[in-house]
């Protein structure tokens, strides 16, 4: 036999579970005393009267020390007889701990514990016990300080903060790479865009980095890729609460989150991956050199937003740092994370929008994984979590799914929160029973507006507005040719034809997204496409806009006929709406149907109003709804095609409820 601390034991063991094994009575004398070094010995104690029935049936011991217990008991009888007063031999190791506890507070019930073991020669087990105390106590005052900063998100829109757990739910992560964009779509049957053929296998963050794929993986570093707005940070802070609630990763002693958001301020100052540690999380300051070195103090990191480092990652010109004590440079501890040579016995997880992974070197040693945003199931319980009222609930599930494009859409948790923060906005400025926006454009400009500005600040300098529209511009025009002829990716190598700055377009706004394909055998292309069609769809159609609106073109004219009405007038907004839908008439397809709803709805004021800063001069068009309204009604009277009349209806629904007249069956638009 040996006492208490002889059990197997691989780190301390967290508070969280530590608190659950103890009585009421335990609870009570902890509210007494709060402070850290009490309750460290606190948990300890309640720790021993846990564990060593686990230790004394595994043979794996890390102390295996000879250890009499009846020797142990003699002491307690002798030094103190009016606690232990009834006859050795009748009390067991639960009833030794549990008399102990019951005559002394856990404190002192500690004291003498390591008093008496040290008198009998058992110094490194004390020793051994001393640290897991002191690693068990950063640990708590860890798990305390990443709760304040991780538990609570502020989702609603009046700014009040609300329990993750009470807001969001959990995400789509499979085990492939190179996935390609979600390409549901409402009108057009679009094939695969990537040619992985293995079928993914759905994981959750409870799956990464696990004992078991540590035993059958060589990698101790995992890349979770997305595209913008699909959820990797939420996915971090699921991870994360988890750790801290005991819900996963019970193998790990300490996790610390590291947004590369937060890095930025170390930037040019000689520290190292210690320093980063202890200056972010100060409970750290009493963990020695020797805890980040030790087996038996698994560490794992969390690195949030690879695209946000704007550094070059130079693979073959920084120096080898192997050890997480070492000073050095942000640059270089990035390179060596990377490579997987920093704290070798570390687990790593590093997120990034797809582009980034294009940097990490082939030899590098890593496994990808890929949030794909929410299921069909985990966006209506988003919505269901995200509104108190289940009414009002209820009301933005309904308009969600009154429109395909919008339903599909919501795959991303980025559109969800726009969707839930504006119809939130309307409940509160209008009541539940408010009327929600029409169509689809609304929508997607709030979300081009979120990736252009809020998302990108944290990537890049701040653009001026011309840069943008330029930037734009560019970038629908290419939508709107690839779009024509039914294409959604193009290879980088090409992409480089039309003038577009692919770091702006992947990494800095998300509004695209880079995969690798593999076309033939042993042939690799990197592709690019953007985060959805209708995204592409959405910009092709702004671009139309804002060639009518700043430089008086009308891109659906033939260029001789455009040349000869140039002589005379510039083109009107009617004309080019007319030749909008004549080319989509044209379509059999549907190709252009949803680029025509996106349109038509930029002409509504509210989004106009949106994208007021993209237009060079204010727009003169006073009667540009009733007009727009007037030529759908005639083009749905003379066109025979119920699919291209189902279409028109949902233009019509675009302009707003004034312009949808006498129109019947205007749902799922």
């Amino acid at each position: 036999h040996s006492f208490f601390f002889r059990f197997y034991v691989d780190q301390a063991l967290s508070p969280a579970q530590s608190y659950s094994t103890m009585t009421s009575e335990d609870s009570a004398k902890l509210e007494e005393d709060d402070t850290s070094s009490t309750r460290c010995k606190q948990v300890m104690s309640v720790l021993i009267r846990k564990q060593f029935f686990q230790g004394k049936k595994n043979k794996k011991t890390k102390l295996n020390q000879k250890f009499d217990l009846r020797a142990f008991k003699r002491i307690l009888w002798k030094y103190y007889p009016q606690s232990f007063n009834t006859p050795p031999q009748n009390t067991d190791l639960v009833d030794l701990v549990d008399r102990l506890l019951e005559c002394y507070s856990l404190e002192n019930s500690f004291q003498i514990t390591k008093t008496h073991l040290a008198e009998m020669g058992k110094n490194k087990l004390v020793e051994y016990v001393d640290t897991l105390c002191l690693r068990n106590e950063v640990r708590y005052e860890l798990a305390e300080s990443l709760k304040q900063k991780y538990g609570e998100v502020c989702e609603d829109f009046g700014g009040e903060k609300r329990p993750f757990d009470d807001v969001h739910t959990t995400l789509k992560i499979v085990s492939t790479c190179d996935n390609g964009p979600n390409i549901e779509h409402e009108v057009m049957k679009i094939g695969k865009l990537d040619s992985n053929q293995e079928a993914p296998k759905e994981i959750s963050t409870a799956d990464i980095l696990t004992p078991n794929y540590l035993e059958t993986s060589s990698s101790r570093f995992i890349l979770l890729t997305g595209v913008a707005g699909s959820g990797k940070s939420m996915a971090v802070r699921r991870l994360v609460l988890d750790w801290i609630e005991e819900r996963a990763h019970k193998h790990v002693t300490f996790l610390f989150p590291l947004p590369f958001r937060e890095l930025k301020q170390f930037e040019g100052e000689k520290l190292s991956l210690a320093d980063i540690v202890k200056k972010l999380y100060p409970a750290t300051e009493k963990l020695r050199d020797e805890d980040y070195r030790c087996d038996e103090c698994q560490m794992m990191f969390v690195f949030d937003g690879l695209d946000e480092y704007h550094w070059k990652i130079d693979f073959e010109n920084t120096e080898l740092l192997s050890d997480p004590t070492d000073t050095s440079n942000l640059k270089v501890i990035v390179v060596n994370l990377m490579r997987a040579r920093l704290l070798y016995r570390g687990l790593f997880l590093v997120t990034t929008r797809p582009y980034v992974r294009a940097c990490v070197p082939w030899d590098a040693h890593y496994d990808e994984i890929e949030v794909l945003g929410f299921r069909d199931t985990q966006r209506d319980e988003y919505f269901q979590k995200r509104f108190k009222d289940s009414s009002q609930a209820a009301r933005v599930i309904e308009y969600i799914n009154s429109t395909k494009t919008l339903r599909v859409m919501c795959h991303l948790p980025l559109f969800c929160s726009i969707v839930a923060n504006e119809c939130q906005r309307i409940f509160k400025e209008k009541g539940t029973h408010a009327e929600l926006p029409n169509g689809i454009t609304y929508m997607y400009t709030k979300l081009l507006f979120a990736l252009l500005r809020q998302h990108r600040k944290w990537r890049a300098p701040e653009n001026s507005v011309d840069k943008e529209r330029d930037f734009l511009m560019k970038l629908g025009k290419l939508a709107l040719s690839m779009l024509e002829q039914g294409q959604y990716k193009i290879a980088q190598t090409d992409w480089k034809e039309h003038d577009i700055n692919d770091q702006e377009a992947v990494p800095y706004t998300g509004l695209c997204t880079q995969y690798v394909t593999k076309p033939y055998v042993l042939f690799h292309e990197n592709v690019l496409s953007f985060i959805h069609p209708t995204m592409q769809e959405y910009l092709a159609a702004l671009y139309a806009l804002l060639t009518f609106a700043n430089l008086g073109k009308n891109v659906f004219e033939e260029k001789l006929k455009n040349k000869v009405k140039g002589m005379f007038r510039g083109p009107t907004p009617s004309e080019m709406y007319k030749n909008a839908v004549d080319r989509c008439l044209q379509c059999e397809d549907g190709r252009l149907d949803i680029f025509l709803r996106f349109l038509f709805g930029m002409t509504l004021k509210t989004n106009q109003e949106l994208l007021q800063p993209f237009f060079t001069s204010p727009l003169k068009w006073p009667t540009a709804t009733e007009d727009a309204a007037a030529l759908i009604r005639k083009r749905m009277k003379d066109s025979q095609n119920p699919e291209r009349n189902r279409n028109l209806q949902c233009c019509l629904k675009e302009l707003g409820s004034r312009s949808l007249g006498s129109v019947s069956s205007l749902t799922d638009c």
